[in-house]
């Protein structure tokens, strides 16, 4: 069986008839709607859904032609980046294909989504056309506001489309990438320029941890500011170590952590590793959770 996931973000938290249409539209696709988180202070929301490649690429289809006609940027607030209706979509291999099937599957969906909505799509990651554009970050720099003045560079002339923005979706971004963890870390204080330079401290781009990317935000409805993070290997780089570092980072402000949560799904070896490490388990391994040896 060939299993790709997909894990598209839509510019949009708050409105639940939105949401619901578009998980709606998901799921009569036939795919495996695994999760839906939204965020009403970033005003967006994750959706993560597993299937076939065909299904995942007729789910992917069916999300912009429910959220294009419902979601208008010209009058979208909130606190995370964003330049398009649907912003970003990766596709992620699981089991049974590899990350170039994923990078075909990109540039596929990618052609087909520029010419039925004619709107302006970028490449990431494993599937970008250039280093440029890699980094989603920097794909999304400038952000629906700035995209005009940025298109109109040849620089950032877009893979597919039309070369200027969508008046209402802007533009999206299709990629491929391994798997990553959404990982916030909420501080007990208001003072956005502590989370700015924790973020500045963990992030690889600044000197940080090598596979972390950080930005601080302000969570006005609840009147605290969050580190909010991708941790692109957690092997390499764990959510344990990542969590010790915010929290000193935090101390020498005379702040402490909230909270941290993660948004979507998490690989068990993950959270494992977490445990073992803060529990200080000596050579403990997989094969002694009851349940990983209930299936094997």
């Amino acid at each position: 069986m060939a299993i790709v996931e997909c894990i598209p973000n839509i510019s949009e938290g708050r409105r639940q008839d939105v949401l619901d249409a578009c998980a709606n539209a998901i799921t009569e696709t036939g795919v495996r709607l695994l999760d839906v988180k939204p965020d009403s202070s970033h005003n967006r929301t994750v959706y993560t859904f597993a299937g076939e490649p065909a299904e995942v690429r007729a789910a992917v289809l069916a999300l912009f032609d429910a959220a294009l006609p419902l979601i208008d940027l010209r009058r979208h607030t909130g606190e995370h980046p964003r330049m398009g209706a649907v912003d970003v979509v990766p596709f992620v291999p699981i089991e049974g294909v590899t990350m170039s099937d994923c990078v075909a599957m990109a540039k596929a969906v990618a052609a087909e989504v520029a010419d039925r909505h004619q709107l302006p799509i970028y490449l990431y990651e494993e599937a970008a056309s250039q280093p440029s554009r890699h980094n989603l970050e920097d794909v999304r720099r400038g952000e629906f506001e700035g995209l005009a003045t940025k298109m109109a560079g040849t620089d950032w002339r877009p893979d597919f489309g039309p070369a200027q923005p969508h008046p209402s979706a802007g533009a999206s971004v299709i990629g491929a990438r391994m798997p990553l963890i959404a990982y916030n870390i909420n501080l007990a204080t208001h003072r956005l320029d502590v989370a700015k330079k924790i973020a500045t401290a963990v992030r690889h781009s600044s000197g940080g941890l090598r596979f972390v990317k950080a930005m601080g935000i302000e969570l006005g409805d609840r009147d605290i500011v969050q580190v909010s993070m991708n941790l692109t290997n957690y092997e390499k780089t764990p959510v344990f170590r990542v969590f010790e570092l915010v929290k000193r980072e935090a101390a020498r402000y005379g702040v402490e952590v909230l909270e941290s949560e993660i948004i979507g799904l998490i690989p068990q070896a993950a959270l494992t590793a977490s445990a073992a490490w803060y529990l200080q388990l000596d050579r403990f391994h997989d094969g002694q959770v009851l349940e990983n040896k209930l299936r094997g």
